[in-house]
């Protein structure tokens, strides 16, 4: 028994060992306020986004949580409110699956809110099924909806001077594809509704949500907004909540190394606050510094600009 208990205890020890160490992602190192500006942040109602949306409440912005659920964003915008002292932060409907969604959305914004300083795209599923245009849920929240929410924004974030655009995307993006001709076929980025055809579309989205911040970094040249991706670790977060029973017990053994949502929330925060970084727009960024080597396929022109096109299309917006 007292083998087994002192075994316990060193793999206890090792673990809280290997997250203080190996697994301790770097943190954001401004200090920057942002008393009088205001941000935006979709899906701050839980994990990464709400941490974000904490963090910029401590330093004074006017916080949007562009939510969905409007039970757990109103409970959301009252811990927010009670942790920091912020009253400016506020809740506002949001649904990314139906465009009619995003667009009242804008119109409400854009009605009541004066400006917009940054916009944070963090939201994001694992679900299947379609959203209410037809599209592929995933293809659908992950990239459609925030791509025609950022082009409906998008006079707005000029108007207010030097202003962000944070594409929350993900390492996954190494194992995707855009295939044009399942998208204009089908309205989706691949076939299938298994768990692995899930996971499959989820890395066809991010590495969307790659693409759509470098050609959009071309796009804003001489204006004052600047954009980025990014890729926030490996993170515990609800994002799996919809796979199969069998699929949450095949994976439960690598959540050991994952880090918080704190933690997952850094490199969101310092491509939103960093100063000094407007010349690397349209990088994508991991562990709060720009990646270098960043692979081919998210820094293929022709793709990037017939992704962006066929975006606008299906948004009614070409």
């Amino acid at each position: 028994m007292m083998l087994l208990l002192l075994g316990a205890l060193l793999l206890l020890g090792g673990y809280f060992l290997l997250h203080v160490t190996l697994l301790r992602l770097p943190r954001c190192k401004s200090a920057a306020r942002f008393d009088g500006k205001t941000a935006v942040i979709t899906g701050a109602n839980t994990g990464i986004g709400k941490t974000t949306a904490m963090d910029l409440a401590r330093r004074g912005a006017r916080v949007v949580l562009a939510c969905r659920d409007r039970r757990r964003a109103e409970a959301t915008v009252q811990e927010i409110i009670q942790e920091t002292g912020n009253n400016q932060v506020i809740f506002m409907q949001l649904d990314l699956a139906s465009l009619q969604s995003v667009r009242s959305f804008a119109e409400n914004f854009l009605r009541s809110e004066s400006r917009l300083d940054l916009l944070i795209n963090n939201a994001g599923l694992l679900n299947g099924g379609k959203t209410k245009d037809g599209f592929g849920m995933i293809f659908g929240v992950n990239h459609l909806g925030h791509f025609l929410l950022t082009m409906l924004l998008l006079d707005r974030l000029k108007a207010s001077g030097s202003s962000r655009v944070v594409n929350v995307a993900s390492k996954a993006y190494t194992m995707g594809k855009v295939d044009f001709n399942c998208l204009t076929t089908h309205r989706d980025l691949a076939l299938g509704g298994s768990d692995y055809h899930l996971f499959q579309k989820y890395c066809h989205s991010k590495l969307c949500n790659v693409l759509f911040t470098y050609e959009f970094a071309k796009r804003l040249q001489g204006t004052e907004v600047t954009c980025y991706s990014l890729h926030p670790g490996y993170i515990k977060t609800e994002i799996t909540r919809d796979f199969s029973f069998w699929s949450k017990i095949i994976g439960a053994p690598f959540l050991l190394f994952a880090t918080d949502a704190k933690s997952g929330a850094q490199t969101t925060l310092h491509c939103a606050l960093e100063q000094g970084i407007e010349h690397l727009s349209g990088h994508y960024f991991t562990q709060c510094a720009p990646l270098v080597n960043i692979e081919s396929k998210a820094r293929d022109d022709a793709t990037a600009k017939k992704l962006w096109e066929l975006s606008e299309s299906f948004c009614g917006l070409s």
